[in-house]
Protein backbone atom coordinates (compact mmCIF):
# COMPACT_ATOMS: atom_id res chain seq x y z
CA UNK A 1 0.00 0.00 0.00
CA UNK A 2 1.83 3.34 -0.83
CA UNK A 3 1.72 5.82 1.69
CA UNK A 4 2.08 9.01 -0.90
CA UNK A 5 5.42 10.35 1.98
CA UNK A 6 7.28 13.68 1.02
CA UNK A 7 10.48 11.65 1.45
CA UNK A 8 9.54 9.07 -0.88
CA UNK A 9 12.29 9.09 -4.06
CA UNK A 10 11.10 11.42 -6.79
CA UNK A 11 10.96 10.25 -10.78
CA UNK A 12 14.18 10.85 -12.07
CA UNK A 13 14.67 13.55 -14.25
CA UNK A 14 17.18 15.28 -16.30
CA UNK A 15 15.29 18.14 -18.26
CA UNK A 16 13.25 19.46 -15.51
CA UNK A 17 13.98 19.41 -12.10
CA UNK A 18 11.81 19.60 -8.80
CA UNK A 19 12.85 20.98 -5.72
CA UNK A 20 10.46 21.12 -2.05
CA UNK A 21 10.48 24.12 0.18
CA UNK A 22 7.94 22.80 3.10
CA UNK A 23 4.85 23.11 1.48
CA UNK A 24 5.91 24.59 -1.70
CA UNK A 25 7.11 22.73 -4.84
CA UNK A 26 9.65 24.67 -7.45
CA UNK A 27 8.97 22.89 -10.80
CA UNK A 28 11.99 24.14 -13.22
CA UNK A 29 12.29 23.27 -17.02
CA UNK A 30 16.03 23.17 -18.07
CA UNK A 31 16.83 22.64 -21.52
CA UNK A 32 18.39 26.21 -21.03
CA UNK A 33 19.84 25.64 -24.58
CA UNK A 34 17.03 25.29 -26.30
CA UNK A 35 14.62 27.85 -24.62
CA UNK A 36 13.16 25.25 -22.90
CA UNK A 37 11.53 24.18 -25.99
CA UNK A 38 8.79 21.04 -25.04
CA UNK A 39 10.02 17.97 -26.82
CA UNK A 40 9.05 13.98 -26.09
CA UNK A 41 10.89 13.30 -22.86
CA UNK A 42 10.56 16.97 -20.95
CA UNK A 43 6.94 16.74 -21.39
CA UNK A 44 6.76 12.99 -19.80
CA UNK A 45 8.90 14.17 -17.38
CA UNK A 46 7.06 17.01 -16.36
CA UNK A 47 4.00 14.95 -16.35
CA UNK A 48 5.74 12.32 -13.74
CA UNK A 49 6.41 15.42 -11.48
CA UNK A 50 3.07 16.69 -11.65
CA UNK A 51 1.51 13.17 -10.73
CA UNK A 52 4.46 12.65 -8.06
CA UNK A 53 3.32 16.12 -6.48
CA UNK A 54 -0.41 15.85 -6.99
CA UNK A 55 -0.08 12.27 -5.40
CA UNK A 56 1.64 13.96 -2.32
CA UNK A 57 -1.07 17.72 -2.22
CA UNK A 58 -3.03 18.49 0.66
CA UNK A 59 -5.96 18.55 -1.48
CA UNK A 60 -5.53 14.87 -2.94
CA UNK A 61 -4.33 13.05 0.73
CA UNK A 62 -7.15 15.27 2.50
CA UNK A 63 -4.24 16.56 5.13
CA UNK A 64 -1.64 18.86 6.07
CA UNK A 65 0.77 16.68 6.84
CA UNK A 66 2.29 12.89 5.62
CA UNK A 67 2.44 9.70 8.16
CA UNK A 68 6.40 11.12 9.45
CA UNK A 69 4.96 14.91 10.04
CA UNK A 70 6.47 16.36 6.58
CA UNK A 71 3.90 18.77 5.44
CA UNK A 72 1.89 17.63 2.19
CA UNK A 73 2.29 19.77 -1.22
CA UNK A 74 0.62 23.34 -1.50
CA UNK A 75 1.61 25.61 -3.91
CA UNK A 76 3.71 24.62 -7.43
CA UNK A 77 6.10 27.26 -8.48
CA UNK A 78 6.43 26.60 -11.97
CA UNK A 79 9.68 28.51 -14.25
CA UNK A 80 12.02 27.61 -17.16
CA UNK A 81 15.97 28.37 -16.64
CA UNK A 82 18.07 30.80 -19.30
CA UNK A 83 17.02 33.78 -21.28
CA UNK A 84 13.16 32.43 -21.78
CA UNK A 85 10.59 30.62 -19.94
CA UNK A 86 9.71 28.05 -23.27
CA UNK A 87 10.33 28.71 -26.45
CA UNK A 88 6.74 26.22 -27.28
CA UNK A 89 7.43 22.42 -29.17
CA UNK A 90 10.85 22.12 -30.24
CA UNK A 91 11.27 22.33 -33.48
CA UNK A 92 13.02 18.66 -34.51
CA UNK A 93 9.47 16.85 -33.09
CA UNK A 94 7.72 19.03 -35.03
CA UNK A 95 9.76 18.88 -37.65
CA UNK A 96 9.22 14.92 -36.89
CA UNK A 97 5.71 14.73 -36.79
CA UNK A 98 5.82 15.06 -40.97
CA UNK A 99 7.54 11.25 -41.07
CA UNK A 100 4.58 9.82 -38.15
CA UNK A 101 1.86 8.07 -39.09
CA UNK A 102 -1.49 9.70 -37.93
CA UNK A 103 -1.94 6.76 -34.82
CA UNK A 104 1.66 8.25 -33.70
CA UNK A 105 0.89 11.88 -33.91
CA UNK A 106 -2.08 11.38 -32.17
CA UNK A 107 -0.22 9.82 -29.32
CA UNK A 108 2.16 12.65 -29.56
CA UNK A 109 -1.37 14.96 -29.19
CA UNK A 110 -2.76 13.18 -26.43
CA UNK A 111 0.76 13.10 -24.33
CA UNK A 112 0.53 17.24 -24.57
CA UNK A 113 -2.93 17.69 -23.37
CA UNK A 114 -1.82 15.65 -20.96
CA UNK A 115 0.62 17.69 -19.64
CA UNK A 116 -1.71 20.67 -19.70
CA UNK A 117 -4.57 19.06 -18.46
CA UNK A 118 -2.03 17.87 -15.21
CA UNK A 119 -1.70 21.35 -14.66
CA UNK A 120 -4.67 22.71 -15.05
CA UNK A 121 -6.57 20.53 -12.17
CA UNK A 122 -3.42 20.07 -10.15
CA UNK A 123 -5.13 19.99 -6.41
CA UNK A 124 -2.32 22.98 -5.74
CA UNK A 125 -2.12 26.49 -6.18
CA UNK A 126 0.09 26.98 -9.17
CA UNK A 127 2.18 29.94 -9.85
CA UNK A 128 4.03 30.71 -13.02
CA UNK A 129 7.59 32.70 -13.50
CA UNK A 130 7.90 34.24 -17.23
CA UNK A 131 10.59 35.63 -18.43
CA UNK A 132 11.61 35.93 -22.27
CA UNK A 133 9.28 34.30 -24.54
CA UNK A 134 6.03 31.68 -24.06
CA UNK A 135 5.39 30.85 -27.64
CA UNK A 136 2.84 27.88 -28.44
CA UNK A 137 2.93 25.37 -26.02
CA UNK A 138 4.80 28.35 -23.48
CA UNK A 139 1.51 29.75 -23.74
CA UNK A 140 -0.24 27.05 -22.77
CA UNK A 141 1.48 26.51 -19.63
CA UNK A 142 0.54 29.64 -18.87
CA UNK A 143 -3.33 29.28 -19.54
CA UNK A 144 -2.94 26.68 -17.11
CA UNK A 145 -1.58 28.65 -14.56
CA UNK A 146 -3.28 29.95 -11.20
CA UNK A 147 -1.28 33.34 -10.93
CA UNK A 148 0.96 34.32 -13.65
CA UNK A 149 4.39 37.05 -12.94
CA UNK A 150 5.65 38.24 -15.71
CA UNK A 151 9.35 40.17 -16.49
CA UNK A 152 7.72 43.78 -18.40
CA UNK A 153 9.85 42.55 -21.25
CA UNK A 154 8.25 38.79 -22.10
CA UNK A 155 6.23 37.97 -25.07
CA UNK A 156 3.90 35.61 -25.40
CA UNK A 157 2.17 34.09 -28.26
CA UNK A 158 -0.47 31.36 -29.90
CA UNK A 159 2.20 31.15 -32.64
CA UNK A 160 0.73 27.88 -34.14
CA UNK A 161 -0.71 29.65 -37.17
CA UNK A 162 2.80 30.91 -38.39
CA UNK A 163 3.38 27.69 -38.96
CA UNK A 164 -0.03 26.63 -41.06
CA UNK A 165 -1.53 24.61 -38.07
CA UNK A 166 -4.08 25.56 -34.97
CA UNK A 167 -3.14 25.68 -31.38
CA UNK A 168 -6.16 23.43 -30.88
CA UNK A 169 -4.53 21.37 -27.82
CA UNK A 170 -3.84 24.67 -25.46
CA UNK A 171 -7.16 26.12 -26.74
CA UNK A 172 -9.50 25.04 -24.02
CA UNK A 173 -7.28 26.07 -21.34
CA UNK A 174 -6.40 30.00 -23.39
CA UNK A 175 -10.21 29.50 -24.15
CA UNK A 176 -10.65 29.72 -20.58
CA UNK A 177 -8.21 32.11 -19.58
CA UNK A 178 -9.23 34.94 -21.81
CA UNK A 179 -12.55 33.85 -23.35
CA UNK A 180 -14.03 33.62 -27.04
CA UNK A 181 -12.78 36.66 -28.53
CA UNK A 182 -9.26 37.12 -27.63
CA UNK A 183 -8.48 33.55 -27.97
CA UNK A 184 -9.96 34.04 -31.79
CA UNK A 185 -7.78 37.31 -32.37
CA UNK A 186 -4.97 36.03 -30.83
CA UNK A 187 -5.10 32.35 -32.25
CA UNK A 188 -5.77 34.60 -35.67
CA UNK A 189 -2.72 36.38 -35.60
CA UNK A 190 -0.38 34.13 -34.09
CA UNK A 191 1.86 37.15 -33.28
CA UNK A 192 3.68 38.03 -30.05
CA UNK A 193 1.50 40.25 -27.71
CA UNK A 194 3.68 42.19 -24.97
CA UNK A 195 3.61 42.08 -20.84
CA UNK A 196 0.97 45.24 -20.50
CA UNK A 197 -1.71 43.41 -23.31
CA UNK A 198 -0.98 39.64 -21.75
CA UNK A 199 -1.63 41.56 -18.60
CA UNK A 200 -4.61 43.64 -20.02
CA UNK A 201 -6.83 40.93 -21.19
CA UNK A 202 -6.02 38.22 -18.16
CA UNK A 203 -3.42 35.93 -19.75
CA UNK A 204 -1.45 36.87 -16.80
CA UNK A 205 -1.76 38.42 -13.62
CA UNK A 206 1.56 40.56 -12.45
CA UNK A 207 4.12 42.71 -13.90
CA UNK A 208 7.69 42.26 -11.73
CA UNK A 209 11.10 43.93 -12.68
CA UNK A 210 12.40 41.26 -11.05
CA UNK A 211 10.94 37.79 -10.89
CA UNK A 212 13.37 36.66 -7.70
CA UNK A 213 11.03 36.18 -5.18
CA UNK A 214 7.97 37.78 -6.71
CA UNK A 215 5.75 35.06 -6.16
CA UNK A 216 6.32 35.28 -2.02
CA UNK A 217 3.30 37.50 -1.32
CA UNK A 218 1.31 35.24 -3.42
CA UNK A 219 2.75 32.09 -1.78
CA UNK A 220 1.81 34.11 1.98
CA UNK A 221 -1.73 34.41 0.81
CA UNK A 222 -2.49 30.86 -0.37
CA UNK A 223 -0.93 29.91 3.03
CA UNK A 224 -3.74 31.44 5.20
CA UNK A 225 -6.08 30.17 2.90
CA UNK A 226 -7.42 26.39 3.68
CA UNK A 227 -5.54 24.21 1.53
CA UNK A 228 -9.28 21.87 0.40
CA UNK A 229 -10.79 25.22 0.09
CA UNK A 230 -7.97 26.18 -2.63
CA UNK A 231 -8.38 22.45 -4.39
CA UNK A 232 -12.24 22.28 -3.72
CA UNK A 233 -12.37 25.77 -5.63
CA UNK A 234 -11.04 24.17 -8.66
CA UNK A 235 -13.64 21.64 -8.83
CA UNK A 236 -15.92 24.13 -8.60
CA UNK A 237 -14.62 25.87 -11.24
CA UNK A 238 -14.96 23.18 -13.56
CA UNK A 239 -18.69 22.34 -11.94
CA UNK A 240 -19.96 25.75 -12.85
CA UNK A 241 -18.09 25.14 -16.53
CA UNK A 242 -19.64 21.90 -17.62
CA UNK A 243 -23.32 22.62 -15.61
CA UNK A 244 -25.79 21.46 -17.83
CA UNK A 245 -28.66 21.40 -15.58
CA UNK A 246 -31.08 24.71 -15.09
CA UNK A 247 -30.65 27.48 -12.47
CA UNK A 248 -32.84 25.82 -9.64
CA UNK A 249 -31.03 22.69 -9.73
CA UNK A 250 -27.36 24.97 -9.49
CA UNK A 251 -28.94 26.56 -6.57
CA UNK A 252 -29.39 23.42 -4.96
CA UNK A 253 -26.32 21.86 -5.52
CA UNK A 254 -24.40 25.12 -4.61
CA UNK A 255 -26.32 24.66 -1.26
CA UNK A 256 -25.48 21.26 -0.91
CA UNK A 257 -21.86 21.97 -1.38
CA UNK A 258 -21.66 25.09 0.73
CA UNK A 259 -23.23 22.74 3.75
CA UNK A 260 -20.67 19.67 2.65
CA UNK A 261 -17.67 22.29 3.08
CA UNK A 262 -18.71 24.11 6.53
CA UNK A 263 -19.15 20.27 8.16
CA UNK A 264 -16.04 19.29 6.91
CA UNK A 265 -13.00 19.48 9.34
CA UNK A 266 -11.39 22.25 7.50
CA UNK A 267 -14.22 24.32 7.63
CA UNK A 268 -14.86 23.66 11.58
CA UNK A 269 -11.32 24.61 11.60
CA UNK A 270 -11.66 27.38 10.06
CA UNK A 271 -14.75 28.48 11.78
CA UNK A 272 -13.64 27.71 15.03
CA UNK A 273 -10.25 29.92 14.84
CA UNK A 274 -12.15 32.59 13.75
CA UNK A 275 -14.47 32.44 17.30
CA UNK A 276 -11.38 31.54 18.86
CA UNK A 277 -9.13 34.97 17.65
CA UNK A 278 -6.82 32.39 16.91
CA UNK A 279 -4.45 31.04 13.66
CA UNK A 280 -5.60 27.92 12.05
CA UNK A 281 -3.69 24.83 11.81
CA UNK A 282 -3.12 25.24 8.07
CA UNK A 283 -2.05 29.07 8.76
CA UNK A 284 1.98 28.58 8.75
CA UNK A 285 3.98 31.40 10.92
Amino acid sequence: MLNYAIGDLKPETSLCSLELDGAIAHLTLAREDVYNALNIPLITEIISLLDWTRERSVGERGTLNDGAGAPYLRVIVLSGTGKHFCAGADINMMRDAGAKSPEENRADSERLDLLFNSLWAHPCFTIGKVQGVALGGGAGLIACLDHVIVNPNARIALSEGKLGILPAVIGPYVYRKVGSAEFRRLSMLAGRIDSEEALRIGLVNQLSESLDGAESSVIDEVLSTGPMAVAESKKLTLTFDRWTGNDEELRTWTLDKTSEMRGSAEGQEGLASFLEKRPPNWKQE
